[in-house]
């Protein structure tokens, strides 16, 4: 069985965060879906498990970041062109997604950034390794 990586996230609606993230692109498998969590199917063996606080809660001794004051994560995702890193970004920042940082553009890569509706930032990057610069 091949490795497989579940990032797990605090979400306050549910709902909200399915819709948001349904029109970036994603799908969800509904084995692992109900009122209290989600599988947000990123890649054939990458997942995101949204998760409603409480029941996120229920997985740690600790609190939930408050992403209004800490981050707990960056989530980075690489795309194969340009064109897709901006197609993402132009879709969360439309439905309701925060700018996070300024674009980082140095040619052989793009870098863009957002924070969904909960304030989890996401980091979309296009390398073109045959660009990059030699050491």
């Amino acid at each position: 069985m091949s490795k497989k990586i579940f990032v797990n996230l605090a979400v306050k609606d549910l709902n909200k965060s399915i819709e948001f993230f349904t029109k970036l692109g994603f799908t969800f498998n509904p084995q692992f879906t109900d009122d209290k969590a989600t599988c947000m199917i990123i890649a054939e063996d990458i997942f995101a498990m949204l998760l409603v606080d409480q029941f996120f809660k229920s997985f740690i001794d600790t609190e939930i970041c408050d992403t209004k004051k800490s981050t707990e994560v960056l989530v980075a995702l690489s795309f194969d062109s340009r064109e897709e890193v901006n197609e993402m970004y132009d879709k969360a920042i439309t439905n309701g997604g925060k700018q996070q940082r300024e674009h980082q553009e140095m040619g052989w890569m793009l870098q863009k950034s957002f924070k969904d509706l909960d304030g989890h930032i996401w980091e979309m990057i296009f390398m073109d390794v045959e660009a990059m610069p030699k050491n």
